[in-house]
């Protein structure tokens, strides 16, 4: 393209507001619309970019920024616990897949084509790299970063980019001129570690009290030009020693993780991360090269296949046994992490220029990777719906119900249940807990908890586990169809018991109430608590405190009763409300007084 800077940005911009909308319709997911558009206005399809390297290298900032960002949600307490996945999972990932990779290489690729065991080696080391862009990316765009195979893949993905220091040190000693770069090895390793020194050092006791003192001069400009400069000037100094961008600026947020500035931070970041983290993504679909494919298509797609199994089956090895993953968590650990990696162009870069590779091998593996990045989104749609559900994997019986005559029964031992399991526990008093959900009860059984497999809204399981002899019914159970239909039916089969119920919101407490139960809602009595303790602090007595606390409680139990009668009428439930709100403030004024008041404003801060 011979245009300006300004027209580049166009095309780009307008490639994404195309595609990214057009794939996420059909359910492809953003990765694959930004790799599609890149793939298309590249060199090797419309010449739009006639160079996809400086576009390449430019938008590694968006991986740089989202590896800032993961790195604020995590801090150095956390990232301790994760050092066995780490360096554990991670490891016998990187080795194994690179083992099995390299020998395929070795044994597919030698021969007429003059690839020797240290040019294998260095190709499947650098095949057993996983994209961080990519996975973390589509584990964002389903939401399972905080699930169990997203945090397995993202301690494998972290390990992954710290092997890919040794090795990048490492290609030179095995090419044609591994006599001249004796000692590199040591020198490396040396700035590596000088380098993290430096950034752990000045990131724990400087950083804060920068970020303090520009906070101070409540300019939003000079805020967000500081967190840039921290974001890139953290990935320029690991540059500088040899190592990954992306690894500093992931140092430099856990070492912010729990600054008053967090938050702030990752709210000045996230817009610049989306913009380039995409531009990113179309850079690595205009490297894919169309016409090699074209040229060679069984080749590509046999190594496609071969590095997507390959790495696919030993993930789910590793998911599966030390991960501790569930089936469908395995697949999907697989599926995110089967594909070829942004590191292997760079691998694959230094491989051809010390004569390990030749310009074509090099452009097929740079194929094979790309081609695997396109096919992620595709592979993990199909799992996501092959693979059995959460609700699928259970499907045993229900437990036997004993019947012992219990006083009192739970249904539901979520956390509200347990706690009140464990009030009636310490008071001796026979109860027994039913929840319907097959991994809750086998997880609470680890800690010695007595609980039972079923259904608590099913009549005849009810009546074997002694709902005769039950004095009181805790409805704890989630979803909200669930809580009243278990009402109804206690209601209906044992009128005499008392019910006491769990509520979701007000709506839910007055359907409730409806059918004659005993309500409290979830996070009632816990916010009336912390209320309590926030007036306390303010300078209220704790002795006045406590009164209107009781007052409040009185008063908002009267609301609930009168609204209820009128809770399908919309407009009389905002005026009853505005009502409330006015009495409650009178209350509070005619109960505190003049002098009461005085001494409250005029407390002393701490």
């Amino acid at each position: 393209m011979h245009g300006g800077g300004l027209e580049l940005a166009m095309v780009f911009l307008l490639a994404a507001v195309i595609a990214v909308p057009v794939f996420k319709r059909f359910g492809l997911g953003a990765v694959l619309g930004y790799l599609a558009a890149g793939a298309l206005l590249g060199p090797h399809a419309l010449r739009v970019i006639g160079d996809a390297g400086p576009v390449l290298a430019a938008s590694e900032i968006g991986v740089v920024m989202m590896l800032f960002v993961i790195g604020l949600e995590l801090s150095l307490p956390r990232l301790k616990v994760m050092r066995k996945l780490i360096f554990g999972v991670g490891g016998l990932q990187v080795l194994l897949s690179g083992a099995v990779l390299a020998a395929l290489v070795f044994l597919l690729m030698d021969g007429d084509q003059g690839l020797g065991w240290k040019a294998a080696l260095v190709v499947g080391l650098g095949l057993a790299l996983s994209s961080t862009a990519v996975g973390l990316q589509l584990l964002a765009e389903r939401k399972e970063l905080t699930a169990g195979h997203g945090r397995l893949a993202f301690a494998i993905l972290l390990f992954q980019d710290l092997a890919a220091i040794p090795l990048l040190a490492a290609i030179p000693l095995l090419g044609a001129h591994a006599a001249d770069s004796d000692g590199s090895i040591m020198i490396a390793v040396t700035k590596a570690i000088a380098a993290i020194a430096a950034l752990v050092m000045g990131g724990r006791y400087l950083l804060r009290h920068v970020f303090r003192v520009i906070a101070r001069t409540r300019m939003p400009e000079v805020f967000t030009a500081a967190a840039l400069l921290v974001v890139l000037g953290s990935a320029w100094l690991m540059e500088l020693a040899g190592l990954s961008a992306g690894l500093g600026a992931f140092l430099a947020g856990v070492l912010l993780a729990e600054s008053e500035f967090r938050h702030e931070l990752e709210s000045q970041i996230q817009p610049f991360e989306g913009l380039l983290l995409g531009l990113f993504f179309m850079a690595v679909g205009m490297s894919i090269d169309l016409q090699r494919i074209a040229a060679e298509p069984g080749t590509i797609v046999i190594g496609v296949l071969v590095l997507l199994v390959v790495k696919f089956a030993v993930l789910a090895l590793l998911g599966r046994g030390p991960g501790r993953l569930d089936l469908r968590g395995t697949l999907l650990l697989g599926g995110t992490l089967a594909l070829g990696g942004e590191f292997a162009f760079v691998v694959f870069g230094e491989a051809a220029k010390a004569g390990l590779l030749d310009a074509p091998q090099r452009d097929r593996l740079v194929a094979i990777v790309g081609l695997s990045m396109a096919v992620t989104p595709l592979l993990l749609m199909l799992i996501s719906k092959l693979a059995p559900q959460p609700g699928q994997v259970q499907a045993r019986d229900f437990d036997e119900m004993p019947d012992e005559h219990p006083h009192v029964l739970i249904a539901g031992f979520g956390r509200f249940g347990q706690i009140v399991a464990r009030l009636l526990s310490a008071h001796k008093i026979p109860f027994i807990a039913i929840d319907p959900d097959v991994e809750q009860v086998d997880f609470v059984r680890r800690f010695g908890n007595k609980i039972y497999y079923g259904d608590p809204t099913r009549p005849d399981l009810l009546r074997a586990a002694g709902a005769a002899h039950v004095r009181l019914f805790v409805v704890a159970v989630d979803g909200i169809d669930a809580s009243l239909q278990m009402t109804r039916l206690l209601r209906q089969h044992y009128p005499d018991a008392k019910v006491f119920a769990r509520a979701r919101d007000r709506r839910h407490a007055w359907q409730l109430m409806d059918l004659g139960a005993i309500v409290f809602r979830e996070l009632f009595g816990s916010s009336v608590e912390m209320g309590r303790e926030v007036l306390v602090a303010l300078g209220v007595a704790p002795e006045q405190a406590d009164a209107h606390v009781r007052r409040f409680r009185a008063h908002d139990a009267k609301l609930l009763d009168a609204q209820r009668q009128m809770q399908d009428d919309e407009d009389a439930l905002l005026q009853s409300t505005k009502d409330a709100r006015r009495e409650l403030a009178e209350l509070f004024e005619a109960d505190a007084g003049e002098g009461q008041l005085g001494r409250i404003a005029d407390a002393p801060r701490e």
